[in-house]
């Protein structure tokens, strides 16, 4: 016969206890119940069996939407969308979607609704600050019906981005021999804004390219809406005798303005910097800062009814 354990023997002292003394029936089939459930977690060779342990289900990662600014070039989309490809390929399982702030399909609204209720970490694929990181790309976050959202930093400046403008100069022919630096120059050229925070972000890039480059001087430019345009940085630069110079597209895709920038090129040119791992690597260190930063933004709908 097994030996009772001593839970189960002060069990059955207090049972009997409790019970009058002609209710014998009723007290043997208890301890009879209490035996049975405590011999359930001994092995036939008498050692105890783990108890079973509770999981709880885990929570989903939320959701990375990459936001593009869109361009009416068709070879916008297509990069952009190769460079998603990249980003899927580094994080499996991941959900990795696209939405553009204009022009493009899909719209940056219609790829929040159509997640519906949950989170997402909204990745600007822009390389500074600027408008539609600080009013464009938060307002349609707070749209989102049922949604809640985190809008992560934009991609530059990092060194990441650094990397990725490097090696697209040299595939486009940049010689970085040190003997070669004296004469050479290097234009950065972006889309340019308003915002002098967008400014600073961009000259920081420079900086860091410079760098890069081993001392070369790289001149920040812009397409538009700031000083100085692309021609005038060549101009300055072959002012400090910098003849050999090369332009670096600060362009996440190709579009209007990086192919004006590139036209005034004399020398290399290098591509925008398109579907590059480091770009890739650099959309998810965005969106794993984001999940560290402050709680979820409630959407909305939820706000107003709460």
């Amino acid at each position: 016969m097994t030996e009772m354990e001593p839970e189960t023997q002060s069990q059955f002292l207090s049972a009997r206890q409790s019970l009058p003394l002609d209710s014998t029936a009723e007290l043997v089939t208890r301890i009879a119940a209490q035996l049975g459930s405590q011999l359930s977690h001994v092995r036939l060779n008498g050692s105890r069996k783990p108890m079973p342990t509770t999981t709880r289900p885990a929570l989903a990662r939320p959701a990375l939407v990459a936001v593009a600014h869109g361009s009416r070039d068709p070879r916008a989309l297509r990069t952009v969308t190769a460079l998603l490809d990249l980003v899927r390929d580094l994080r499996p399982g991941l959900d990795v979607r696209l939405g553009h702030i204009e022009i493009d399909e899909p719209a940056l609204p219609a790829t929040l609704a159509g997640l519906g209720a949950g989170r997402a970490v909204l990745v600007p694929l822009l390389l500074s600050r600027g408008y539609h990181v600080k009013q464009d790309i938060p307002a349609a976050a707070a749209d989102a019906p049922r949604l809640r959202t985190r809008v992560a930093r934009p991609l530059g400046p990092h060194p990441l981005l650094v990397e990725a403008l490097y090696e697209r100069l040299v595939e486009a022919g940049w010689d970085d021999d040190p003997r070669a630096r004296g004469g050479a120059g290097v234009v950065l050229a972006g889309a340019g804004s308003r915002d002098p925070e967008s400014a600073a972000d961009t000259r920081r890039t420079a900086a860091m390219l410079s760098e890069r480059l081993g001392g070369v001087p790289v001149v920040p430019a812009y397409a538009s809406a700031a000083a100085p345009t692309v021609p005038e940085a060549l101009r300055a630069l072959a002012a400090r005798g910098r003849h050999r110079v090369a332009i670096a597209s600060y362009f996440t895709a190709p579009g209007r303005f990086a192919t004006q920038s590139a036209a005034h090129a004399r020398g290399v040119a290098a591509a925008p910097l398109g579907a590059h791992p480091a770009v890739a690597r650099l959309v998810l260190h965005r969106y794993d800062q984001a999940l560290t930063a402050a709680p979820f933004a409630a959407p909305q709908r939820e706000l107003a009814t709460a």
